[in-house]
């Protein structure tokens, strides 16, 4: 299946019958690798009755073609013969010149193959072992010694060499060289990342493998097996000290094509036959696919991806190293649309001539070449423009070829590539080393023994995720963010955790031991993380490394020798490969050479360690199993078993796969929960509360890469990129079939919210077709793929994901019609587990559909509630509103008169934190008692109540004719039973009525709070202000809440300024803080005594003026605000401009004072006064910018 993943294959003698070589993979289930090498070869078939019966099949194949015009594909000589294969062929004159096979007239060939097995991937060293083997075979004269004494040599003689050696051995006509890395350099990798490079170009294969490390799914396309393998095994080398930890089949055989349906990461790698179109080929799954066509130098990428960090200064990087090799970073396209022309691909060798790599240096010059080169040039000015320098470009002319003193070992051409893999990998090693320079700071060490923390894996934090983020620099959050979230970065970390018990993994060792020496070299304080690109410099040391070892041989293997043999068989026949014999074979050498004495040495030492270790830890099976279990942990099914494809095999594969899935959903469900419930989650124990805006949006990216996954699994047929917007389709058409059919559509928007007062808010209409219609209403999404991940984000955000799921699977015609039983949709049980989870969402808010789409047009709806026993409920006046949030405002909208609703819709405004309401004073009633006002958005159904319970009219209240409100988010009834328990701290709101009654009636009725109560107030808000500007700024909530809001600074300090204050009803007329305010004023200006000290008076003086300064501007301010209002407004641009703490002892100093307070009011007390300007005086630091509809027509 591996050797020849497309089965035998018959030729004739016109047809190209050239050797292929490709190598393939095994991985086994615990990860482990074996190395396969095939070369594939064509024999003459000398059975009569194959001939014959081949040329039947031929002739009932093109009778069948006649009688049918249009060509069966699914024909059985698709396997037999791949002449017919190759060419679709149309036209019947064709047909007969291709599918001809005459017994008399042409010869027929088989494909057989030989084929070697090694642990580890010495490519290059079996490729020319093998292309020996199959010369002896085909030239005229007969080896020198019979094969099997080569295959025998190979199998037991040639050892593997040791760490940091080289090592030769004797093929048949020459001998052969390889090598293996020391214990301190990068691992083992023999494929030419150089023919990567060409066959992708610089920029396809950096973007490739940034999905690979954010393991999305990747689909490699090729004609040739080996360039499937080339580029599959180049990408996962460059992944040091990080390793691909899911399904890898970089050469997928024609009978497993059904794995491309796995709803996992995958790395797999498909032959396209020749002339097919990308289009044609279907695909389970292109939500999060990489799709990588090799021969046409194309990629096609997921949507949304983060770029990899320092993307342009990396690949210049790259490329100076490409250069220095004579390889332009754009790839050879040439080359490989030649090399396609090509009917199969030859012998990598004489591919290589097209490459112009055999040209001698002295007849092209690369310089001369690449001095117009157009990706140069781009690269040079975007770095320009961004402002990274670039060391001037030096590209060293490839050197006239000078007579070498010393003969090299192994072929000029060989070396170079072994140089440029190891150099082009340090760069990319560089990279992580730089970015995970202190990763060790932020590991988790929470477990005293292996065995308590195999056990509890699954619930155990083991890397600090947000503290890490927190220290890198802001440029590189997108990618780490997702990055630190891999498979492949948790198995990294679960080693280095693993590593204080057992053997250091081997990638780890080396990656740490970079990380020692970048420490030793360069002393940097761990907290200054800089995104400044600093370059590799260890590429000359890598290559001389590899030279050395290649010029200075360190072993050298025993020489083929005669074996004891049946003389007399499998004798040489030019062309046909002997029949070996196999009892010669299969036993090894007795133990009487230096090589095999030592590997049996080496295995005792083994033995006696397991021994030893069995003694002492767990019972080595169970602690296997823990191990397997830990490392398998989040990873659904590493590896596909390539052996025994029974149906019962699939259906348990699938089973699997649903079982992973499952688990998958309630892990990322339960993270999302935790990270977002905050403070309660901490109070649960299960650590600290720090989400980052950053961090949700990766888990919510995630979370839509799941669902794709899920709806993907098991499609009956493919429709469009993404399987669950296809569905959603569907369910659509169907459902508005039935309702035209039922002509009166569903009076579900009838109904309306009740509110105290009567007047309503209408309920929202909700529906799953609805929701829809607003994503396909929005021009900004372009892709279904994009649609389908904004309804997953309205859905979650309006707390309906798991209630609009089900009822799209409610359809079960569709749902039978749509997917294949073992389908993930269609197993009844773990798909209700599956919308539970889900439904756990509810109890926490979500405003990832709002906060990502700040562009789009939303329609709001607004209603006034007036307290109607009071006042009358519609004023004569001429009211108007303005709506502010997070994201802008709507401006000044007229509301109709004598309407208390109006619906407007303007640019997403975010979350909703103030609205200015007010009107003109004209008409007979124009006073008017505002209970409050309701503002919905109508997409999301968020609703914000803005409390007021004030007068708005000349002569009322404090004579105001506009207020400030501001808003606080109310939770729909449906989900409160839900979230009693869990939920998120409920935001501030404007002050309420009763407080604000308390404050100006003189009723009494209200308890008023004492001194203390007043004093912890203001400690609560100024700490609430410090704890905002400690948050990273993309998390800050409202900073007009904890200033305006119900507990906060404006309201702590007018329960200061209220405390003792004689607001007795002269001719019943009350009395307001801002009255204090404005005498105070008048006695400043008029009055010229201050303190003894020369420097306190200077002081006093300058604050006197900036406070009178302040108080005319508000009061001469073109805007109808009441007392109370004005004093928000000084209070607001007090603490902006960082005075509070000047004017509140010039405050308490005042003679007003004396007539306005009683005895024991706050401000008269000087301790209190002192206490409350150290508090104040903690928010001098900080910039605080006010919102624009708080201090608007203020021009101080």
């Amino acid at each position: 299946m591996l050797c020849m993943p497309k089965g035998l294959s018959f030729r004739t003698q016109m047809d190209n019958r050239d050797p292929q070589f490709h190598s393939f993979i095994i991985t086994r289930e615990d990860g482990s690798r074996t190395y396969g090498f095939v070369l594939t070869f064509y024999e003459e078939v000398t059975s009569k009755q194959i001939c014959t019966a081949m040329q039947t099949l031929y002739q009932m194949h093109n009778a069948e073609q006649y009688s049918s015009v249009y060509a069966s594909s699914s024909c059985s000589m698709d396997s037999l013969a791949s002449s017919i294969d190759e060419g679709d062929a149309t036209s019947l004159a064709k047909l007969q010149q291709y599918n001809s096979y005459d017994i008399s007239r042409d010869t027929l060939y088989v494909s057989k193959c030989i084929c070697l097995i090694t642990p580890l991937p010495f490519m290059k060293a079996c490729k020319k072992f093998l292309i020996q083997l199959y010369k002896a075979v085909t030239s005229q004269q007969p080896p020198p010694l019979p094969l099997e004494s080569y295959i025998h040599n190979i199998l037991y003689e040639v050892p593997l060499p040791p760490p940091g050696r080289s090592l030769k051995f004797y093929g048949v006509y020459e001998p052969i060289v390889c090598q293996r890395p020391g214990p301190s350099e990068l691992p083992l990798s023999d494929y030419p990342l150089r023919e990567a490079f060409e066959l992708l170009g610089l920029e396809n294969l950096v973007q490739v493998f940034t999905c690979v490390l954010l393991e999305m799914q990747i689909l490699l396309y090729s004609q040739d097996y080996q360039r499937l393998m080339t580029v599959a095994e180049g990408i996962t080398t460059l992944l040091f000290p990080f390793q691909w930890q899911h399904v890898y089949v970089p050469i997928l055989p024609a009978s497993l094509l059904h794995f491309l349906d796995a709803p996992v990461p995958y790395l797999m790698g498909l032959q396209s036959k020749e002339g097919t179109d990308r289009s044609k080929l279907e695909l389970p799954q292109e939500a999060n696919l990489c799709f990588v066509d090799i021969d046409n130098h194309f990629i096609e990428l997921p949507e949304e991806f983060p770029q990899f960090p320092n993307k342009l200064e990396f690949i210049q990087e790259i490329s100076e190293v490409l250069l220095q090799f004579g390889i332009p970073p754009e790839g050879n396209l040439h080359c490989s649309e030649s090399a396609t022309k090509l009917k199969n691909l030859v012998l990598n060798d004489l591919v290589n001539d097209k490459k112009n790599g055999n040209i001698p240096s002295n007849t092209i010059n690369m310089y001369e070449l690449l001095k117009g080169n157009e990706t140069i040039a781009r690269l040079q000015a975007l770095a320009k423009r961004t402002g990274v320098t670039v060391e001037k470009m030096t590209i060293t002319a490839p050197m006239a070829e000078k007579e070498r003193d010393v003969k090299l070992q192994c072929e000029e051409e060989e070396l170079r590539d072994y140089k440029l893999n190891v150099q082009l990998r340090e760069v990319f090693a560089n990279r992580f080393t730089q970015m995970f320079a202190d990763y060790e700071s932020f590991v988790i060490q929470a477990a005293q023994d292996m065995e308590s923390w195999l056990t509890n894996r699954e619930q155990m934090q083991n890397f600090d995720k947000a503290s890490f983020l927190s220290d890198q620099p802001e440029p590189y959050l997108p990618f780490l963010s997702h990055f630190i979230e891999t498979q492949m970065f948790a198995t990294f970390i679960d080693n280095k955790i693993m590593s204080q018990w057992e053997e250091k993994d081997a990638f780890l060792r080396v990656f740490d031991s970079r990380i020692e020496k970048i420490r030793l070299y360069n002393v940097r304080a761990p907290a200054l993380r800089t995104s400044i690109y600093q370059k590799c410099s260890t590429l000359k040391e890598a290559a001389q490394s590899i030279e050395q070892r290649l010029m200075k041989i360190d072993h050298t293997a025993i020489h083929p020798h005669l074996l004891d043999m049946k003389i007399g068989q499998g004798k040489y026949e030019q062309g046909f490969f002997p029949k070996l014999q196999s009892d010669v074979l299969a036993t090894g050498p007795t133990n009487n050479n230096r090589w095999a004495s030592r590997s049996a040495t080496t295995q005792r030492r083994k033995d006696r360690l397991r021994q030893h270790s069995e003694h002492i830890g767990l019972d080595n099976d169970l602690r296997e199993k823990y191990m397997q279990e830990a490392r398998s942990l989040g990873k659904n099914l590493r590896q596909p078993k390539l052996s025994d494809l029974s149906p019962a095999v699939i259906a348990q594969t699938n089973w699997k796969f649903v079982e992973g899935l499952l688990k998958e959903c309630r892990m990322k469900t339960k993270r999302m929960l935790v990270e977002k419930m905050g403070r309660e989650a901490v109070e649960l124990g299960h650590g600290e509360a720090n989400i980052t805006g950053l961090e949700e949006n990766t888990l919510i990216a995630s979370l839509c890469d799941l669902l794709e996954r899920i709806w993907s699994h098991g499609l009956q047929v493919k429709q469009g990129k993404s399987a669950l917007w296809s569905h959603l389709l569907q369910y659509q058409e169907r459902e508005e079939k039935q309702e035209h059919m039922a002509e009166s559509p569903v009076a579900l928007g009838l109904e309306r919210r009740k509110s105290d007062t009567g007047i309503t808010l209408p309920t929202l209409r909700v529906s799953l077709i609805h929701d829809m219609r607003h994503i396909q209403n929005m021009s900004e999404i372009k892709t279904d793929v994009g649609r389908a991940r904004a309804w997953i984000r309205l859905s979650l955000e309006k707390k309906l994901l798991s209630q609009h799921l089900k009822q799209l699977l409610s359809n079960q015609a569709l749902a039978k019609k749509l997917y294949k039983r073992y389908a993930f949709l269609r197993c009844e049980e773990e798909r209700e587990q599956f919308l539970y989870h889900l439904l756990s969402l509810n109890a926490v808010d979500y405003f990832c559909f709002t906060s990502v789409f700040t562009t789009i047009m939303i329609p709001y709806r607004t209603v006034i509630i007036p307290i109607k026993k009071l006042s009358n409920a519609i004023t004569t006046s001429n009211p108007w509103i303005c709506v502010s949030g997070e994201l802008g405002d709507t401006g000044v909208m007229q509301i109709p008169k004598n309407l208390l609703e109006m619906t407007f819709e303007c640019q997403n405004l975010g979350k909703l934190t103030t609205v200015q309401i007010g009107h003109d004073n004209s008409g007979l009633l124009a006073k008017w008692l505002v209970d409050c006002v309701m503002v919905r958005s109508e997409i999301t159904g968020h609703t914000y109540k803005f409390p007021c319970g004030r007068w708005l009219g000349k002569g009322v209240d404090d004579g105001s004719l506009e207020r400030i409100l501001i808003g606080e988010l109310i939770t729909s009834t449906s989900d409160e039973d839900l979230g009693k328990q869990c939920r998120t701290p409920p935001q501030q709101k404007s002050p309420t009525t009763a407080r604000r009654l308390s404050i100006t009636s003189l009723t009494g009725k209200n308890t008023k709070p004492n001194a203390g109560q007043i004093q912890e107030g203001i400690g609560e808000a100024v700490n609430n202000i410090v704890k905002h500007f400690h948050k990273p700024e993309k998390e800050r909530g409202s900073l007009t809440i904890l200033l305006c809001g119900e507990n906060g600074l404006v309201a702590a300090l007018e329960q200061v300024f209220h405390h003792g204050f004689k607001s007795a009803r002269i001719f019943h007329k009350n009395v307001f803080i801002w009255d204090f305010i404005e005498k105070a004023v008048a006695y400043f200006e008029t009055t010229d005594q201050f303190g003894d000290n020369e420097e306190d008076v200077l002081l006093q003086r300058s604050s006197c003026k900036t406070f009178c300064h302040y108080v005319n501007a508000i009061s001469t301010a073109p805007r109808n605000i009441g007392k109370d209002g004005k004093f928000q407004i000084l209070v607001c641009l007090g603490t902006r401009d960082h005075f509070l703490p000047q004017w509140i002892p010039l405050l308490a100093e005042c003679p007003a004072i004396t007539r306005m307070y009683e005895e024991n009011a706050l401000l008269r007390d000087r301790m209190t006064v002192n206490s409350l300007l150290r508090v104040l005086q903690t928010l001098q630091d900080f910039n605080i910018i006010l919102e624009g509809s708080l201090i608007k027509g203020v021009d101080v």
